[in-house]
């Protein structure tokens, strides 16, 4: 299976740190369906009570948890898709290595820190 390192300097990303950031995105995936199956226990309790305030406001809490963990989760399953087709640690932008230190905090990151600025401003 060949890899793309990340780099940052000299510093290459090896197979024992990949297999960390493997690690973590099971972890972090493993954490998001938990969270969803959570959140779907919790949801059918609102149903038929609309007319509460509370209720609104608690739905569109559980909403808005949900759809933050379904973009989270999905980002995770595509880091673990690039691990596996030995693409993991590049930019989607500019095709540079995602530095080291920005993977081991967001195992996820599909950009590097400028390209994410960028693609945050275009947003």
């Amino acid at each position: 299976m060949k890899y793309v390192f990340a780099a940052i300097g000299e510093v290459q990303i090896g197979p024992k740190a990949l297999a960390a950031l493997r690690a973590q995105l099971h972890d972090e995936q493993t954490f998001r369906l938990e969270q969803l199956e959570g959140i779907s226990e919790v949801w059918p309790l609102s149903v038929g009570r609309r007319d509460d305030q509370q209720t609104l406001a608690r739905e569109e809490v559980l909403n808005a948890l949900a759809a933050a963990a379904r973009v989270v989760l999905a980002d995770v399953e595509a880091a673990l898709s690039r691990m596996d087709a030995g693409r993991y640690g590049s930019c989607h932008l500019c095709d540079w290595p995602i530095p080291v230190q920005r993977l081991k905090i967001v195992p996820h990151a599909r950009y590097c820190e400028p390209c994410h600025q960028l693609t945050e401003a275009a947003a």
